[in-house]
C-alpha cells in the first residue's frame, strides 16, 4: 500500500531552454560581468579548511554554510554552531578529533537557524555523556515554528534561495557559504538542555563563558564573550556582506533597532578577536572598525527609511532615495553578497506600519485577472502583449518582460510560450545577478519554468529527533492543514487522543476549522489511543497509520472514519 502522503508536512528541510526570439547567457559571459566576477572573488571567504588561533580556538570554514568552532578546555571541548547536517557534523568532528579528541563537554547554538544546529546530534552521538546544549529561551520554540506550520513555504523558498536543486556549477556560493547541505543526510536537531534569557555566566572545561542576549538576524540571537581570551563569537549578528535585515526566503519581522543595539553591547567589550559565524574571523584593529562601520550602515538604512516614510513616501520612492554613504557603501563588509538596501527599507517600512503603502490604489486593487485583461485591452488584445513580451525580452528588459508574463499567466493566454519567455527573463537576470540570493532563487525558477528541476530528495527526520519535538507542534500543523473543501460546512467530528506520556489532546472539528484542546471531551466521535513517539511517527511519513492500526500500535475505535479524517489534513 502506497504511504498516505498528506502526512509528510512535517518533513524536515532547511532550512534546499530555447527560443526563437533569445537564448540563455552562455557561462563565460557570465565571468566577464564585473559584478559576479566580485561573487566568484567572494568564494576566498569559505575556503573549506580548518584554521587554528591561538588560545585553543578552531574554526571550520566552507563545511556546508555556517562555521563551526572547536574550544578547547581542559579535559573537555566546547563546539560552538553544530553545521547544517549531520553529513557535515560528521567531517567537522572528523577534522576537530585530529586537533583534541577530549569529549564535548557543551554545544553552542548561537541562534535557531537551521545552518548551526541540524548537526548537533552526530556531535552528541560519538560519546556515552549528553553534553550541555546552549541556547537562548526562545530557541526551541524558534525551531519548532520553522519544523511546524511553516516548513512547507520556507522549505521550497530555501530551497531556491540556496539554489539547492540547481546544477552544481550554477551556484557560485550562497554569499555567507559555499552552499547548504540539503538532502544529503537527516537532520540532526538536538533541543537545547540550559537556556537562558538576557545573560548566562558558565565555567566550562575551566574556561569562563558569558553569553548575552543579542536580538537581530533573529529574536533569539545570542552572543559568546570569552573575557581571558577577549574573544567573540557574535553569531550572525555581523558577517562579511551586508546584512540580511529581510531574508527573500520570508520572515517574520527583524528589529533593526535591536541588531544595532546589539552591535554595541559587542563593540563596548572592546574586544581583540571576532569569531563570525559566517566569512573570516577578524583582529585587532580591524574589530572596532568594521563593528562600528556594520552598525552605522544598518542605522543609516533604518533611519532614513523613518525619515522618509514621515514625509508619507512610497516604498518605492523611498528605495530610490537610499544609498548608503561612500564611505560605509566601500566597506568589504556592506556589499550585498546577502541582503541588500533595497529590500531591507521594504522590510522596515512593513516591520513599523503594515503591508498597506498609504497608496489609496493599492488597498483594495483591482484582482489581478482582471487587471490583465484591461491592460491587454489597452495593449490592443492578448496577441499585442505577448507580442510586447517578446520584444521585451529581445530588447533585454528581463525585469519588465517577467511582469508582462504574469499578466499573460492570468490570462491563462499561450500558457507554455509565456513561461518559455518568462524562463529565458529570469535565467537572464540571475545569471547577471552578484546577489546569490536573488541569482539563485531566480536560476531555480527558470529551472522549474523549464520543466528541469526534479523534485528534492528531502529526507526523513530520525525519530529521536522527533522524540524531542513537542506533540503541540504536530497539532498545530494538523490545525493549519485542515481542508475545507474535504469537509461538509455543517459536519462536526471530536477526536480524543490519549497518550501514553499522559498528554490529552482533543481536535473539534466545526465550522470547517480544527479546534484543538488540552483536555478530552465527554462526546467523542473518535477515540484514539497511541505512543507519543509514534504518532508523530505516523505524522512524519516515518510509519503507516493503516498498518499500526493493524498491529494494534495505534489503537482508534473508529479506524476507517479516522483514517478518512486525516486524508482531510493536507499541506
Amino acid at each position: 500500500m502506497k504511504k498516505i502522503q498528506y502526512l509528510n508536512v512535517f518533513i524536515i528541510s532547511f532550512l534546499i531552454l530555447s527560443c526563437s526570439q533569445s537564448e540563455p547567457i552562455a557561462l563565460e559571459d557570465i565571468i566577464t560581468n564585473p559584478s559576479v566576477e566580485n561573487l566568484i572573488n567572494h568564494s576566498q571567504e569559505f575556503q573549506q579548511n580548518i584554521y587554528s588561533y591561538e588560545d585553543g580556538i578552531h574554526a571550520a570554514i566552507g563545511f556546508g554554510i555556517a562555521n563551526s568552532y572547536l574550544i578547547e578546555g581542559k579535559e573537555f571541548n566546547i563546539i560552538i554552531d553544530a553545521t547544517d547536517s549531520i553529513f557535515q557534523a560528521k567531517k567537522v568532528l572528523t577534522e576537530f578529533k585530529k586537533i583534541n579528541s577530549n569529549p564535548i563537554a557543551a554545544i553552542i547554538y548561537t541562534h535557531n537557524h537551521g545552518d548551526h544546529t541540524l548537526g548537533a546530534q552526530y556531535f552528541a552521538d560519538q560519546q556515552e555523556e549528553t553534553p550541555l546544549v546552549i541556547a537562548h529561551d526562545l530557541t526551541a520554540a524558534s525551531v519548532e515554528k520553522i519544523f511546524g506550520i511553516l516548513n512547507p513555504i520556507i522549505s521550497r523558498r530555501s530551497s531556491k534561495m540556496f539554489g539547492t536543486a540547481l546544477p552544481e556549477e550554477d551556484v557560485i556560493n550562497v554569499g555567507i557559504g559555499p552552499y547548504l547541505s540539503v538532502g544529503k543526510s537527516a537532520p540532526g536537531y538536538l533541543k537545547p538542555n540550559v537556556t537562558f534569557q538576557d545573560r548566562l555566566n558558565l565555567n566550562i572545561a575551566g574556561i569562563e563563558f558569558e553569553f548575552f542576549h543579542a536580538p537581530g538576524e533573529t529574536d533569539d540571537q545570542i552572543f559568546v564573550w570569552l573575557p581571558e581570551y577577549s574573544a567573540l563569537f557574535p553569531g550572525d549578528n555581523v558577517y562579511k556582506t551586508f546584512p540580511n535585515l529581510y531574508t527573500i526566503r520570508g520572515t517574520s519581522h527583524r528589529d533593526v533597532n535591536a541588531w544595532i543595539n546589539s552591535l554595541d553591547r559587542m563593540i563596548d567589550l572592546n574586544p581583540a578577536k571576532v569569531f563570525p559565524s559566517h566569512t573570516q574571523p577578524f583582529f585587532n584593529d580591524e574589530v572596532k572598525k568594521n563593528l562600528t562601520i556594520y552598525r552605522d550602515g544598518i542605522q543609516f538604512v533604518h533611519d532614513q527609511t523613518i525619515r522618509l516614510m514621515n514625509q508619507g513616501m512610497h516604498p518605492e520612492e523611498i528605495i530610490e532615495r537610499i544609498k548608503l554613504p561612500k564611505a560605509v557603501g566601500s566597506s568589504p563588509y556592506l556589499q550585498e553578497f546577502y541582503g541588500t538596501v533595497r529590500w531591507s527599507v521594504k522590510s522596515i517600512f512593513n516591520g513599523y506600519l503594515g503591508w498597506f503603502s498609504g497608496n489609496i490604489s493599492e488597498l483594495d486593487p483591482t484582482p489581478t485577472s482582471k487587471k490583465a485583461k484591461h491592460i491587454a485591452d489597452l495593449a490592443g488584445g492578448n496577441d499585442a502583449l505577448f507580442q510586447k513580451l517578446e520584444e521585451a525580452v529581445d530588447q533585454e528588459e528581463m525585469q519588465w518582460a517577467l511582469e508582462l508574463s504574469d499578466l499573460l499567466l492570468a490570462l491563462e493566454y499561450r500558457p507554455k510560450d509565456v513561461k518559455e519567455l518568462r524562463a529565458i527573463s529570469a535565467q537572464f537576470i540571475g545569471n547577471l545577478s552578484s546577489n546569490p540570493n536573488k541569482r539563485n532563487y531566480f536560476l531555480s525558477e527558470a529551472q522549474i519554468l523549464m520543466g528541469k528541476q526534479s523534485d528534492q530528495n528531502i529526507i526523513p527526520p530520525e525519530s529521536s529527533m522527533l522524540d524531542q519535538i513537542p506533540i503541540d507542534m504536530f497539532f498545530d500543523v494538523l490545525r493549519v492543514n485542515l481542508d475545507p473543501n474535504k469537509i461538509d460546512s455543517d459536519e462536526k467530528i471530536n477526536v480524543c487522543f490519549n497518550f501514553s506520556s499522559g498528554i490529552t489532546k482533543s481536535i473539534i472539528i466545526r465550522n470547517q476549522i480544527a479546534q484543538i484542546t488540552n483536555h478530552l471531551l465527554q462526546n467523542c466521535s473518535i477515540n484514539v489511543k497511541s505512543d507519543d513517539l509514534l504518532f508523530k511517527e505516523v505524522l512524519a511519513g516515518i510509519k503507516n497509520p493503516l498498518m499500526e492500526i493493524a498491529n494494534g500500535n495505534l489503537i482508534v475505535d473508529q479506524d476507517v472514519k479516522f483514517l478518512q479524517l486525516l486524508m482531510s489534513f493536507r499541506p
